[in-house]
């Protein structure tokens, strides 16, 4: 059955009245009007205590009886095969339990120094680090390539060579040596719109009354999440598997070791009651999480493997850089007429290289062309790192529309007011920057600061996408003491969501947030969404309100005969179920649940598909950044960031903001420090450390002022979307486009360190002379 409900719905406080017809048993959704008790406010932590106190258990934390410890012994040629191993003395070492190669049968590839190929467990760490000192491996070293543009060239060396690196290299025939040279390195292009031509996009360029074009490079940033990849891995006697994980998909883990281990969902038990930080690196079971399993299996005592810092930086996962050209166009009136562009780049061993998103999302244009290939080299692969591909795009993209908007003696955010015209929310969010940022104060002149210190102000846009997935459930009990338990499986991977749970079950209980214990992070708790592509939020929070509002109307059903009414007479608030009509009229919730039959009662709340499909297809961003840059040292300093961003409804106003900011933050560290930096001469990474891999610390960090626009849809019982990914990824060409604003001068490389500034100026002042 359906009943139909009315809401006011829009941006802000400009709403209009629509009519939705949801289901009989779903809650009315809170729309654009409803000023809510806890929800949309900023309600600290509920777990925090627990962080701060070092009560929490991160995967590291967990001690078990006769617990082992796993280490790696890691290839350190970056390309080879492995044709002999002898693990005979490693076996003889004291406290070495179990002894397993990464692939059961020789030869093996490897194609990156720091592949894994043998993992030991041993009573202590240093026991099993000692004891993969001891593995004798025999391995055909190969010739390898980590710089892409020599990996592009027809005689380079080939990552996939398989019809080679199964033969010694005596073995080699001119047959294999021709199959050779008629592979490559190179996956792509791939076509934007598929099966297109540059034609339409050429043309519309050629007509254009102004037009730019330059070429944007992008490094590889590592994921430098504080928790490093780890397991611990437990047998129980009766075959069954417990795994407690530091991952951000608690279900793809379950589902991955029982698939490899052919057993049973219900045999597999994963555990994330706290985790320290993924970024999209830690999305499955990945070959740590397998090894531990089997590790376990064959000493039959617990193992845990953790990576350490080195091994983070090698082997779980990168964002791939990229080497971008761009030409984009305008008419005189400033309206955009195309975008080409022409993009590489590379994942190491794997893909994931692209970077048209903003490009083909932010603006409108007539005509859009864009190629865009992989590059495969002998290096770690990528792994999806938050907004895949979109620091990179934005970085280029927004350059060249501020470019275009100086070539057009066009302010750059009025430029992008008129580019933007199609999207009401992208619209609104460049006017609050313009009258609540500093922008009115820019260089009207770029470079025009006087002094060796120079100010400027930059601005960029940002897009992201609504996700949210489908059938997660989600458990509210209440018991005869009227204590309230809200569960599922989702992890909460430092962002927050089990606030967000507490908050919305408050919300609709009439209860407080501390009233509610979320148990989360478990398999064995109802199906929850993996955290990955700003998808958590805006997944679980409709389940968790429509199971707390069922729980609701059963304490109604209790309530209603002792207060001599009917249920639909009844409301919650403060810790009480009163009647509509008169408040006075009142029960505690407790006294209610004292009349629970048994002990307690159970409902469930499962995430369907949103009542309608409004234009949801993109969520977006404003940065507005001002920075100093000493033209003498090169050393810029981001001084202040305003930015505007918007998710639907904030379910917690206070972690929205923290994500808003840590992905600036995460931007800012991007875009002027973080940088792998690999040996061409033996394909090492040579500082896959925190001392030389520089990210931002708290000196680096400016002020940052954010905006969250509240947007209602009313496409699910909560309106909430995600907000993970869209801060990070206009950070970087904003603080471009200030830099240019203070010294007059593009810096079109990643990372934005002081000898790029230097060079730059220095370009300048002999195109000058």
């Amino acid at each position: 059955m359906a009943k139909e409900v009315k809401l006011k719905v829009g941006i802000e406080d400009n709403l209009e009245e629509i009519t939705l017809e949801i289901p009989e048993s779903a809650p009315r959704p809170w729309d654009g009007q409803e000023d809510l008790k806890y929800v949309s406010k900023r309600i600290p932590r509920v777990d925090g205590e627990e962080k701060t106190s070092g009560r929490a258990k991160y995967t590291f934390d967990i001690q078990l009886p006769g617990m082992l410890h796993g280490k790696f012994l890691r290839s350190q040629h970056p390309a080879a095969v492995i044709r002999k191993i002898d693990t005979s003395k490693a076996e003889k070492y004291p406290g070495v339990k179990a002894i397993l190669p990464v692939q059961e049968k020789l030869p093996m590839v490897v194609r990156f120094v720091g592949q894994e190929i043998i993992a030991v467990a041993a009573e202590t760490p240093h026991q099993a680090a000692e004891a993969c000192k001891l593995i004798d491996v025999t391995y055909d070293v190969r010739k390898f390539v980590v710089n892409k543009e020599i990996a592009m060239q027809k005689n380079a060396p080939i990552v996939y060579n398989t019809n080679v690196e199964e033969k010694s290299p005596e073995d080699e025939s001119s047959e294999n040596a021709e199959a050779v040279e008629q592979k490559s390195n190179i996956r792509g292009p791939r076509i934007t719109p598929r099966d297109g031509t540059p034609d339409k996009v050429d043309a519309a360029l050629a007509g254009s009354y102004a037009t730019v074009e330059a070429t944007y490079r992008t490094q590889v940033q590592t994921h430098c999440a504080m928790e490093s990849h780890g397991v611990v891995a437990h047998w129980t006697a009766d075959d069954k598997l417990k795994c407690w994980a530091s991952t951000q998909a608690v279900f793809r883990v379950r589902d991955d070791l029982a698939t490899a281990f052919s057993l049973p969902k219900s045999n597999v038990h994963v555990i994330t009651k706290f985790m320290g930080g993924g970024f999209g690196a830690k999305l499955g079971l990945r070959i740590p999480g397998f090894m531990a399993a089997k590790l376990a299996r064959k000493a039959n005592r617990p193992v845990r493997l953790m990576l350490d810092r080195k091994e983070e930086h090698l082997s779980v996962g990168n964002r791939p850089d990229s080497v971008q050209t761009l030409r984009i166009g305008a008419k005189e009136d400033g309206t955009l007429t195309g975008i080409k562009l022409s993009s590489y780049g590379t994942a190491g061993t794997g893909t994931g290289a692209g970077t048209s998103g903003p490009a083909r999302n932010i603006y409108k244009y007539e005509e859009l062309y864009a190629e865009e290939s992989d590059i495969f080299t002998n290096a770690g692969p990528g792994a999806a790192f938050r907004a895949p591909g979109h620091p990179q795009g934005a970085f280029a993209l927004e350059q060249a529309i501020d470019e275009l908007a100086h070539k057009l003696n066009m302010d750059p955010l009025a430029f992008r007011l008129l580019n933007t015209e199609h999207n009401e929310i992208r619209q609104t969010q460049l006017k609050i920057a313009a009258e609540k940022s500093n922008w009115k104060n820019r260089n009207p002149k770029p470079g025009a600061d006087s002094g060796p210190i120079k100010r400027g102000i930059g601005i960029a846009n940002s897009v992201w996408y609504y996700f949210y997935g489908q059938n997660f459930q989600v458990s509210t009990r209440v018991f005869s003491d009227g204590s309230v338990q809200v569960t599922n499986g989702v992890q909460d991977i430092g962002t927050g969501i089990t606030t967000v749970i507490a908050s919305v079950a408050a919300e609709e209980l009439g209860l407080k947030p501390s009233d509610i214990v979320v148990s989360i992070g478990d398999s064995d708790y109802g199906y929850g969404p993996s955290s990955g592509g700003s998808v958590t939020t805006g997944g679980i929070s409709p389940a968790v309100r429509d199971s707390a509002y069922l729980a609701k109307k059963r304490m109604f059903e209790i309530a209603a005969p002792l207060l001599e009414t009917t249920p639909d007479n009844l409301d919650a608030a403060d810790g009480t179920i009163f009647i509509k009509s008169d408040p006075a009229k009142s029960l505690t919730w407790k006294d209610v649940a004292k009349k629970i039959p048994g002990d307690n009662f159970i409902t469930i709340g499962e995430r369907k598909e949103d009542y309608f499909h409004p234009e949801i297809r993109t969520i977006h961003g404003v940065h507005v950044i001002e920075v100093a840059v000493d033209t003498e040292t090169g050393v810029v300093k981001p001084e202040r960031v305003f930015a505007v961003h918007d998710c639907g409804r904030s379910m917690n106003l206070l972690t929205t903001e923290s994500q808003i900011n840590g992905g600036i933050i995460q931007g800012l560290s991007y875009a002027l420090f973080e940088d792998r930096t690999l040996d061409r001469n033996t394909g090492i990474m040579v500082n896959p450390n925190f001392e030389y891999y520089k990210i931002a610390g708290s000196m680096d960090i400016p002020e940052i002022k954010s905006v969250v626009l509240n947007v209602s849809y009313g496409h699910n019982s909560t309106g909430a979307i995600g907000i993970g990914e869209p801060a990070t990824v206009a950070t970087a060409g904003a603080l471009a486009n200030a830099i240019y604003n203070a010294i007059g001068v593009r810096v079109r490389e990643l990372p934005m360190t002081p000898d790029k500034v230097l060079r730059a100026l220095e370009m300048r002042k002999g195109a000058e002379s």
